[in-house]
This record gives structure tokens, C-alpha cells and sequence, in this order.
């Protein structure tokens, strides 16, 4: 018996689907892909911003297929093959993007050292703080547990907020800073529908950072219509659902 998160939505909808049916051609970098993962939209927005061609393929990982396997045995989206060659997890896909397509622009990560290094904390500040309190607070079934993992959202967003140069983190440049964080901008009004999250509680500008977040053209690309969303995180709400993420968020350990 399979998990009920295979019967989801078969494809992408919205400016996200047009985006898919332009890249149905065969290219050296195959990007397989699940429509609704915000880690998968962290490298799909990098591949879209930088030009990147790439053949899109549908994956439902909750219903692996041997190739996927073969590709990636973690079994998890987003993944690639270059030229024959197999890579996964999303942050490292961004970099990998970064350093095999240096001609393609806009770079994602600046040339100056220190700033480099400066994004890269930001990066391990969303993975280790951010996404853990965002999950938490998605799957919590008590009220005082979901408080508690909002209050920590508010301070992990907040810690990053302060740190924007605006519009964007390092200013008029958009970068990997902001990628890491863009999909959950986009997705944190169920937070808000469910968890009484509100942006402007969070202060120190993030409202206002998030609003440029989810317009960025990029981002608006690699986005479905919400409606599909919903069953989605429908199961996280109920702590039902059987991602590699949610099953970390209820075991206590580290989101893979």
C-alpha cells in the first residue's frame, strides 16, 4: 500500500505549467522536478533567472521511479543530470548552476569574498532556523506548540530581515540569500490562513521584503495555482504527511 501524498496533483498549473512547456526539449542538464516542493523552486528559480537551458521532467517522489533512484538514491527533488552525471539536494544545485555556467547571468553570488561568505551564512541560517521553525509550526496539533513555533519563525525571519540591504538581502542585487528564502514566502499564508502567522509580527521589514520576494518575476514563474497547494499542506497541517521534511519535523531531527 503506497502513501495517500502519491495521488497528488500529476503537474504544474499556473505560470508554473507554462514555464514547464517550454522545456520539453532534450538538453545536457535534465531538471527533474516536483511542481509543489519549495526546495525544488529554489533551483528552478536559479535555473530561470540565470537562462539556464534545461529539460524539465515531473517526478512524484513519493512514487519513485528506478532512474530517479539510479539519479538520486535519497530518492528526494529536486535532482540533475549534466552531461550524464547525477547531483541533487537544492542549495548545492544553485552553486553547481554558479560555477558550470559562469557566462550565464545574473550571477547568484558575488565575487567579492567576504559577501560570498556573508550569503552562505544566511543560507545556513534559513536551513538550520528558519525551515525548522516553519515546519514545526506547520505540523504542531496543539495550540501552545504551535505558538511556540511560531514565536521562533518570528525571531529566525526577523534575524534575516534586519540583514536586508532592500529591495533585495545585498541590495539592488539579487542573490542565492534571496532564493533560499523565496519559497516560503511564497507559501506562508497557510501559516496565515492556519496558524494565525502574520507578516507584520514578525517586523524589522519583512513584510515588505517578502512582497518583493514573491513578485520577482523568476518566482512567479515556478509557482502553481494555489488551489493545488492546498491538499498539499492540507496533510501537514494534520501532521499526516510523508515527506522526508515532515517525517525529520516529527522525529525532532534535522529537516535532510
Amino acid at each position: 500500500m503506497g502513501y495517500p501524498d502519491e495521488h497528488i496533483h500529476p503537474h504544474a498549473t499556473g505560470s508554473a505549467q507554462k514555464t514547464v512547456a517550454q522545456h520539453q526539449e532534450s538538453q545536457d542538464l535534465t531538471f527533474y522536478a516536483g511542481w509543489f516542493c519549495p526546495f525544488v523552486q529554489r533551483s528552478w528559480i536559479s535555473l530561470e533567472e540565470k537562462g539556464i537551458p534545461y529539460q524539465y521532467k515531473e517526478v512524484n517522489p513519493y512514487k519513485k521511479e528506478k532512474h530517479f533512484l539510479d539519479i538520486n538514491p535519497k530518492g528526494l527533488v529536486p535532482a540533475l543530470e549534466y552531461k550524464g552525471k547525477a547531483l541533487y539536494e537544492s542549495l548545492i544545485i544553485c552553486e553547481f548552476l554558479e560555477d558550470a555556467y559562469p557566462e550565464h547571468k545574473p550571477h547568484l553570488l558575488p565575487a567579492d569574498p567576504y559577501d560570498r561568505a556573508i550569503v552562505r551564512l544566511q543560507l545556513d541560517h534559513v536551513s538550520k532556523t528558519i525551515l525548522p521553525a516553519f515546519f514545526r509550526t506547520l505540523q504542531a496539533q496543539e495550540k501552545s506548540k504551535q505558538q511556540e513555533g511560531l514565536q521562533d519563525l518570528y525571531k529566525g525571519l526577523r534575524q534575516l530581515a534586519e540583514k536586508v540591504k532592500g529591495p533585495y538581502f545585498l541590495g539592488e542585487e539579487f542573490s542565492l540569500a534571496d532564493i533560499a528564502i523565496a519559497p516560503w514566502a511564497v507559501r506562508d499564508y497557510i501559516l496565515g490562513e492556519h496558524r494565525e502567522y502574520k507578516r507584520e509580527d514578525v517586523g524589522s521589514g519583512w513584510k515588505e521584503y517578502a512582497e518583493v520576494l514573491e513578485k520577482r518575476d523568476s518566482v512567479v514563474r515556478t509557482c502553481s495555482d494555489r488551489e493545488h497547494y492546498e491538499e498539499i499542506y492540507g496533510r501537514y497541517l494534520r501532521d499526516e504527511a510523508q515527506s522526508e521534511a515532515a517525517k525529520a519535523t516529527r522525529a525532532g531531527k534535522v529537516i535532510p
